[in-house]
């Protein structure tokens, strides 16, 4: 038994096809069979199913997966503390949320970079719900997002929250939120959901709860008069430096943004944690908590 073939085997348990797992191993279908076959001659067992054309994990292959997870967490912590930092050359797929990115993105950057000079890092900035697909899809390694992601195969920590405030056009009356348009985060956001049933619950079901994927854009629209914006406190945002929106307060406040730094549990041991690491210690010296 190697550790090739338990990385395999592992990716078909969690994929649940060869031709998906030779994909994420950048190998051929063929040389995933052959690894596969190879170590359950080694173990004198089967360890998927193969009936029906797919790959179901076997009795055998469901008690094997939790000690394959150990070789792979420490053989990834082996090659993390032996590598230099110096040396390591990778690519990190971190996806952001807005949030993140107005905030302390540029200043994780400058610090991972110091850390990891020839590590390429690839930002995507998008919406949680994405964002938690592109984890499960592995198409990101780690992400910032309104979290956890509940999914046995990701590891979450959590990061500092960050303060909600109520936001108007600079120079005007405080609004009537009965009566105002109330722009805040994507339809689908656990904000927009407490702030849509906040409000009808105050002032019946006439209230109007406009929707934003992109937090400049929803900024804009409150400076531009359009309607009163519930978002996070970012002092650096454009919007509030320039002085065309201003804080207000109808009473009460939206709940905190609760974030975490998620990624997949494969990974622990790799120099993502590092970066989780980074991450959690820029974040809270950041002051949005």
């Amino acid at each position: 038994m190697n550790f090739d073939q338990v990385k395999t085997f592992l990716a078909i348990a969690r994929l649940g096809a060869v031709r998906r797992a030779a994909a994420a191993l950048n190998v051929s279908q063929p040389a995933v069979s052959n690894r596969i076959r190879a170590l359950e001659k080694d173990l004198n067992v089967t360890l998927f199913d193969r009936s029906g054309g797919g790959m179901q994990l076997s009795r055998a292959g469901i008690l094997l997966v939790p000690h394959a997870e150990v070789l792979e967490q420490t053989m990834n912590r082996i090659s993390a503390e032996l590598a230099s930092s110096e040396l390591f050359e990778s690519v990190l797929r971190l996806g952001v949320i807005e949030t993140a990115a107005e905030s302390w993105l540029a200043e994780f950057l400058t610090r991972f970079h110091r850390l990891y000079p020839r590590v390429v890092v690839e930002v995507s900035v998008d919406i949680s719900v994405n964002l938690r697909e592109q984890i499960l899809e592995r198409s990101l390694d780690l992400a910032v997002l309104m979290g956890p992601i509940s999914d046995y195969t990701v590891s979450n920590v959590p990061l500092p929250s960050v303060e909600m405030g109520w936001f108007k056009q600079a120079g005007t009356d405080d609004p009537d939120l009965s009566r105002t348009p109330v722009i805040t985060f994507h339809r689908k956001s656990r904000p927009f959901q407490e702030i849509h049933a906040h409000l009808t619950r105050l002032h019946g079901s006439g209230v109007r709860v406009f929707p934003s994927s992109a937090l400049s854009t929803g900024f804009e629209l409150v400076g531009a008069g359009i309607g009163a914006g519930a978002f996070p406190k970012l002092t650096s945002h454009r919007s509030i430096e320039s002085g065309r929106v201003a804080l207000f307060d109808p009473g009460w406040s939206p709940n905190s943004l609760t974030l975490s730094a998620s990624y997949l549990r494969e990974y622990e041991g790799t120099f993502i944690e590092k970066a989780v690491e980074c991450l959690d210690d820029v974040a809270r010296g950041s002051g949005t908590a």
